[in-house]
């Protein structure tokens, strides 16, 4: 690749918006997320980590979109539109993502402001995705449902992926995965996404990871 002109402006950082698919406290796939994060973060990013209990939903309603797409709705809508891509850690719940994520993801799919299909605010952006549960597995089969929902909605997802089991044993704390070999991977699914944007997202193209 050329050098770039020196009067060319910067490449723009990857930003990334980060959640897990939990709101229980003490929730392992919370302690997880964090470490994600701090791969992605690590990698040149910029990461926007939120809470979904900050952005509590109904159910999806069509009655309920009726009468008004909900606040919080528009206000995860705004969010994804800034950013380039996801970091999700999702729980397995009976083999399963859990009604939290697939819930957040119907009601931000939902038809814009301006007419345009919510959708649109997924297509072509990257996501990395983490699970953790107690089990052996480590949430393994919810990574599947979730892998296959986000690349229907048009989002370029890692071949990268880590699910931790035994969490109670290794998520001690936000952010402290005990289990080094495991939190290498982790991290190196953040560095994939920020590597993906590189190649797919045109303003960010020049930057280096």
């Amino acid at each position: 690749m050329s050098a770039a002109s020196p009067l060319a402006d910067p490449p723009a950082a990857p930003r990334l918006l980060a959640f897990a698919g939990s709101l229980r406290s003490g929730s392992y796939n919370r302690r997880l997320i964090p470490v994600l994060v701090e791969g992605a973060r690590a990698a040149g990013a910029q990461v926007t980590h939120i809470e979904l209990r900050d952005y509590s939903l109904p159910i999806y309603d069509g009655d309920i979109e009726a009468e008004g797409l909900p606040d919080n709705a528009r206000r995860l809508q705004a969010l994804m539109a800034e950013h380039d891509g996801l970091l999700i850690s999702t729980p397995e719940y009976n083999g399963s993502m859990p009604a939290l994520v697939k819930n957040t993801l119907d009601w931000i799919s939902r038809p814009l402001g301006d007419g345009r299909s919510g959708t649109s605010l997924f297509t072509d952006k990257v996501a990395g995705i983490v699970s953790a549960s107690p089990g052996p597995l480590g949430g393994m089969r919810s990574l599947l449902v979730l892998r296959d929902a986000l690349a229907k909605l048009g989002l370029i997802v890692v071949p990268q992926q880590v699910a931790v089991g035994q969490a109670g044993e290794k998520l001690l704390d936000y952010g402290q995965l005990g289990d080094e070999r495991a939190r290498e991977a982790v991290h190196r699914v953040g560095a994939a996404v920020v590597r993906h944007l590189h190649v797919y997202n045109p303003s960010i193209a020049g930057a280096r990871a």
